[in-house]
């Protein structure tokens, strides 16, 4: 029998043990993960030069490649795909030049009749809609992959040869993609797709005929249009301020460096996309799979500096369903074994490397411990009780001293970036104190949840079924005053000219 006294003395003992260890692991991975920032923030930037439109050639083919965007939809609603349908009408590029075509499946009803509504108003909007994979129009698919071994997911592993292909924007995108090739487009054409809620700013066609002179993948940023209406939404909209608005530029400019897309607002030139396999159908999401094949294969990416203004999460329950899936299609890409980045013949460094995109978002989970063991090392020194060595404590003021370099950065970009979306310094400014330092810490403490559980979905192959997060068109005001005044996602230069990190 246990005598409980010793074994009450031994826990009590343990605890300060257990608490010092769980100490040096968190520092550890903040400084590993400060490491890696520093490490990516001090790559070069491939950043297209608008510029350059004044040496386009007007009617010049070359100059203004064929640009077709697919529109991939499901249930959403007619008001949300109008908005940005407005801001595609305001495009700054030659008519005939550009394709948009709408690829809802063909048993979403709803979506398809609320599609042919917006064809009345948006005579540019063309309809093709995607039927089950059991169609005959499918085999132009798999007529395509079995000719190409770098469709890898077509040849080996679990769905080899399998044509139930998941229900979800890739399917939608893969159907369109290989029925369009067969109606043999010009030679440059560039492919391009986005969300139903992503409203591209007006020279964005006209930033990626640019980019396509020197670079043959291409991104544009993103921003959340409704960043101040919810707490959840301004948290989410931070995201995009730290990720797509900051550091993701500078996956661009170091070859040696992997990348990986958005999602949306990206181009790449159609036949390349094609002779890669087009894209992985079995991943919950597709873009960072795609981006580490194109990089792989040699094609440099560039970064349009003009923004998309996009729907951000209203509330915290769609934010961990839209991260979850982000995160499980993250651990599906970047599995050290037997995963894609074998397929695609990855060394060892590379996928090293490759990971370390990844490395900074997935060290959140700690912060639930590394906040709270921080706050105790400082209060037990404070009081002279403190059981930790006098160097570990100057390692965490190094820790800490760095991050508020970088997130001093980090604000002061958003503080630019915020001007896309708000009309006020006031508004600006009200946004700044919701995101200040102890809530997003709190944010980043909850982003543990999302990251556990899209382990979780990895971990059990779920997540292949399209769940998209609910678009409640809160954009609308927003975009048509924008669209009014010419500024829709654009930013002037001269207010981006500082060193991020």
């Amino acid at each position: 029998m246990f005598d409980l006294e010793i074994v009450d003395t031994l826990w009590v003992a343990s605890v300060p043990i257990i608490l010092v260890v769980l100490y040096f692991v968190t520092q550890a991975l903040y400084s590993l993960s400060l490491l890696v920032d520093a490490y990516l923030f001090s790559r070069p930037v491939n950043m297209v030069d608008m510029d350059e439109r004044f040496r386009l050639v007007p009617g010049s083919k070359k100059d203004y490649p064929a640009i077709t965007l697919f529109y991939p939809v499901l249930k959403e609603q007619e008001a949300v795909m109008r908005t940005t349908m407005i801001a595609f009408n305001e495009l700054e590029y030659p008519k005939d030049r550009y394709r948009v075509i709408a690829i809802p499946n063909s048993t979403d009803r709803e979506t398809v009749a609320a599609l042919k509504n917006l064809q009345m108003e948006f005579p540019f909007l063309e309809l093709l809609e995607v039927p089950p994979t059991d169609h005959p129009s499918w085999q132009p698919v798999w007529d395509a992959w079995d000719a190409n071994p770098k469709a890898y997911w077509w040849h080996e592993g679990a769905n080899a040869y399998n044509k139930d292909l998941p229900p979800k924007k890739t399917r939608q995108l893969i159907y369109a993609f290989y029925n369009w090739m067969a109606t043999n487009p010009e030679e440059g054409t560039l492919i391009s797709y986005t969300d139903a809620d992503s409203c591209p700013p007006k020279d964005h066609f006209l930033a990626a005929a640019i980019g396509a002179r020197r670079y043959g993948a291409l991104q544009a940023k993103n921003v959340a249009g409704n960043a101040g209406l919810t707490w959840a939404s301004a948290f989410c909209a931070f995201d995009h301020m730290a990720w797509d608005g900051s550091k993701y530029e500078h996956l661009s400019g170091d070859p040696t460096q992997p990348y990986w897309m958005l999602g949306k607002g990206l181009f790449f030139r159609a036949r390349d996309i094609y002779d890669l396999g087009s894209f992985h159908p079995w991943l919950t999401i597709e873009d960072p799979e795609v981006g580490l094949r194109l990089w792989k294969n040699g094609i440099k990416l560039g970064i349009m500096e003009g923004s998309l203004i996009e729907e951000g999460p209203t509330t915290f329950a769609d934010a961990v369903t839209q991260r979850k899936r982000w995160v499980a299609g993250f651990f599906q890409t970047l599995k050290f074994r037997d995963g894609p980045m074998d397929r695609l013949g990855f060394s060892l460094i590379e996928k090293i490397k490759a990971w370390l995109i990844f490395l900074p978002c997935l060290t959140m989970s700690f912060n639930c411990l590394g906040l709270p063991l921080s706050v105790w090392a400082a209060w037990k020194w404070y009081d002279g009780t403190g059981i930790l060595p006098e160097w570990s404590l100057y390692w965490a003021a190094v820790n800490v001293t760095v991050n508020l370099y970088f997130m001093a950065s980090l604000y002061w970009r958003a503080w630019i970036r915020t001007k896309l979306i708000m009309d006020t310094t006031w508004q600006r400014v009200h946004y700044m104190l919701r995101v200040n330092p102890i809530f997003l810490g709190m944010w980043w403490i909850f982003w543990a949840i999302p990251l556990w559980i899209g382990y979780g979905m990895y971990r059990n192959n779920l997540g292949l079924v399209w769940e998209r997060t609910l678009k409640k068109d809160d954009n609308k005001l927003l975009v048509r005053d924008r669209v009014a005044h010419g500024t829709l996602g654009y930013v002037e230069p001269k207010q981006l000219e500082y060193k991020p990190g």
